[in-house]
């Protein structure tokens, strides 16, 4: 064999192994939304974010540590953006009250969409500004750093989570 012919069929192998390799994901993709729909407590289909998913359910049960970063403590900020650094490619501000600032434009409860990010306030003291944010998942759940219980799963309605809403945002 020619040395010159070596470059194509190393390039034919790499397509032809890539090729296995997206089947196999492809097959693999209702058992891993069945998996994330458990663990998250949320339906996922076929058109959903399974990278966003995946990932959000990879920080479950991670602790809370203010000022933490990494899968040994995060605090709620820290999370959102390792979760948008990993999935969408984006670099957001380390705090709260500045992704809400400068990453994103406002939007309602009824625009939500997975990815969106939710802020509040939950201080006893002080009712204004921002000092918690999580991720929406769908169905009324997001993700989020719970200074009590580490990265959970909680709902939108809980009457917690309502008196404490600020208001959504999407990153620009």
């Amino acid at each position: 064999m020619k040395t010159s012919h070596l470059p194509i069929l190393l390039l034919a192998a790499l397509l032809l192994a890539s090729c296995g390799t997206s089947a196999r994901l492809a097959r693999a993709g209702a058992p891993q939304r069945e998996q994330l729909s458990r663990q998250l407590g949320i339906p996922i289909g076929k058109r959903d974010n399974i990278a966003l998913y995946a990932e959000a359910a990879s920080w479950l049960g991670t602790p809370y540590r203010y000022g933490g970063t990494t899968r040994n403590g995060i605090d709620c900020s820290a999370l959102v953006g390792n979760i948008y650094r990993s999935v969408y490619r984006r670099t957001l501000s380390r705090s709260a009250q500045d992704i809400a600032r400068n990453d994103c434009r406002r939007i309602g409860k009824g625009s939500l969409k997975p990815g969106d990010l939710l802020f509040f306030n939950t201080s006893t003291r002080r009712r204004r500004g921002i000092n918690h944010v999580g991720i929406y998942l769908k169905a009324n759940r997001f993700l989020h750093a719970s200074t009590s219980r580490g990265v959970i799963i909680s709902n939108l309605r809980d009457d917690y989570y309502r008196r404490a809403w600020k208001h959504g945002g999407r990153p620009r």
